[in-house]
């Protein structure tokens, strides 16, 4: 199960909407057992397209120590879907480097984003549960 504040998502959403047509994509920080969130790294997508995503290397970096220096980790990536379901293709899967990561998506695609998570290991996709909390 992945836990989100409400502050994390709409953060989230308005950089897939402010990056449009391309993805965007970024760092979900908090704690591994549980799936709570407690921080969201926007990065930059340096493969710069619409069709794949590429966390920059050097956001990456910057989001692991800033979440270690406040006793968090990194616990997944999130990335848009700007006119595809938020279902991960091939490629999000075979690019897949963790299997204990959370793999979140948010689709543009229809009228209102829509977030979905997954778990992928060993390119076996499973679909979690996503909590939006409260503010």
């Amino acid at each position: 199960m992945l836990t989100l504040p409400r502050a994390v998502y709409e953060d989230l959403v308005a950089q897939a909407l402010d990056e449009a047509p391309l993805e965007c994509c970024g760092l979900l920080a908090g704690d591994p057992e549980t799936g709570e969130v407690a921080r969201y790294f926007r990065c930059s997508n340096s493969a710069a397209s619409a069709r794949v995503y590429t966390v920059d290397a050097r956001d990456q970096l910057r989001a692991t120590r800033s979440a270690e220096d406040d006793g968090l980790e990194v616990i997944g990536v999130l990335h848009s879907h700007t006119h595809t379901p938020p279902y991960p293709s091939q490629t999000d899967i075979d690019a897949a480097p963790d299997p204990t990561w959370h793999y979140a998506i948010i689709s543009l695609a229809d009228a209102e984003p829509s977030l979905r998570s997954f778990r992928i290991d060993n390119a076996v996709v499973v679909e979690e549960r996503v909590i939006v909390r409260p503010a």
